[in-house]
């Protein structure tokens, strides 16, 4: 008996990796679990490990690389075996190649019922869910022919599939969000299949509301010293930008804050607690909770926009952008406010090194409600950075420079920095923004009022 090595499902973003080292040989003799396999997302580097104990027979798939997620790429079993995997179709649609039957599968866990599934009583068996699910698909749009024709069994997903456009489920679930009609899409995948990018470049050449296609540029002749594909991070990066700015209504807020106590309590905190705790707390630590209890209180600002609605959200996920030598990351923390400094650095401390070594999981780079990105290290006292979507704002913070002001009827030297919210203005009007930025402003100017409360 064989066991398939397959890519796994790398985070819910992923649709294809890239083959980045083999660290066994054709015919090697592996173990369960170990490490036979290095592959690259566009975020980070991960390791396969193998499912199975024998001799290992690797497919057709060389260092460089790119191979769709759940492809069979080895199989291990006897010294005599040969590699044989199905198809790539077969394995990017399951459903197309699974005989229909509404018996659930022993070793699958039933998926989460999706509220939709809920509200008009569909019933299905646990494995039609999951097979639902892994397809993005609504159960309740479908027409159920198990059971007296009140239960959706496999040859209903199948004939569901069958009549829309074939897509991945990444790009059908990216395309609902953001109202894009499949049959519009032109794909570029296996058999001419939609995928995220496909979605993603139709929605990139869509101009925003009011405004007229941008021109295509003739670029003059001229020596080229290098040429960096628009591909990885950086392509993902290019393509993001491009949807933020073509899709929302940009306001930007300026406001300067006196961070004179904000810069002394850092100081203090430095003292008592880098030996304890193994590392000093930072100023980005500081402003993630400011934001967090601030986003508490003015929840709209915690929100994103539906195809027909605000919805304000109950988690606050903060991600905070890192500079790393593939690009610009931007880890994410769950729930930051209902952490403790402490608890925030460590997790924060721990994803930046895992951004930065190129290994950090998908799952900890998407979820996010809010953003902050902060240049003052780099000397950048004031900027404009694109929200993250589909956040609804990003806050900016500039460099903390010491300077003459006004303070208590008298020049002083005081520790200033400049703060600038960009929201969309169709979530958020003017006055709410300021106030909510208002708010972060007086939490740096008096630091100790919410540090103890």
């Amino acid at each position: 008996m064989t066991t398939e090595v397959y890519i796994p499902q790398l985070g819910q973003t992923v649709e294809d990796v890239v083959i980045v080292d083999w660290l066994v040989k054709d015919g090697d003799k592996v173990e369960q679990g170990q490490e036979i396999l290095e592959v690259e997302t566009d975020k980070a580097v991960f390791p396969i490990e193998a499912m199975g104990k024998g001799t290992i027979h690797i497919g057709p798939y060389a260092v460089g690389d790119t191979v769709p997620v759940l492809e069979v790429v080895a199989i291990i079993g006897k010294q005599d075996d040969v590699f044989a995997a199905a198809a790539p179709e077969a394995k990017e649609e399951p459903v197309e190649a699974v005989e229909s039957t509404d018996e659930p599968v022993a070793a699958a866990s039933p998926a989460p019922e999706r509220a939709s599934d809920a509200d008009s009583r569909v019933f299905a068996s646990p494995r039609v869910r999951k097979m639902a699910d892994q397809n993005d698909l609504d159960l309740g749009a479908m027409t159920p022919t198990g059971y007296g024709g009140v239960r959706i069994v496999e040859r209903d997903v199948a004939a569901y599939l069958e009549s829309a456009p074939k897509a991945t489920p990444v790009a059908r679930k990216l395309a609902s969000v953001e109202q894009v009609d499949l049959q519009q899409v032109t794909g570029t995948g296996a058999a001419g299949k939609i995928t995220k990018g496909d979605v993603e470049r139709t929605l990139a050449d869509q101009p925003a509301a009011g405004t007229t296609p941008a021109p295509v540029v003739d670029l003059p002749d001229m020596p080229v010293t290098e040429r960096v594909p628009l591909t990885g991070i950086r392509g993902t990066i290019s393509r993001r930008m491009a949807m933020s700015t073509q899709t929302t209504s940009r306001v930007t807020l300026f406001m300067e804050a006196d961070a004179t106590e904000f810069v002394a309590m850092r100081t203090r905190l430095k003292e008592r607690v880098a030996k304890e705790w193994g590392f000093a707390p930072g100023y980005n630590d500081l402003l993630a909770l400011i934001a967090a209890r601030a986003l508490r209180e003015f929840p709209y600002m915690n929100a994103r926009l539906a195809a027909d609605a605000i919805e304000l959200l109950e988690p606050i996920n903060i991600g905070l952008a890192v500079d790393t030598e593939r690009g610009l990351i931007v880890p994410v923390i769950n729930n930051v406010d209902q952490k403790s400094l402490r608890e925030f650095g460590e997790e924060f401390r721990s994803l930046v090194e895992q951004a930065r070594s190129g290994r950090i999981s998908p799952d900890h780079l998407s979820g996010g409600t809010f953003t902050i990105t902060n240049l003052g290290m780099y000397d950048v006292t004031a900027f404009t950075p694109v929200i993250n979507l589909p956040e609804a704002a990003i806050l900016g913070v500039g460099a903390i420079v010491r300077r003459p002001v006004e303070y208590r009827g008298e020049i002083a030297l005081r520790h200033m920095t400049e703060l600038s919210l960009v929201f969309d203005h169709r979530l958020v009007d003017g006055a709410p923004a300021a106030r909510f930025l208002q708010r972060i402003k007086n939490m740096i100017e008096e630091p100790y009022i919410w540090l103890v409360g």
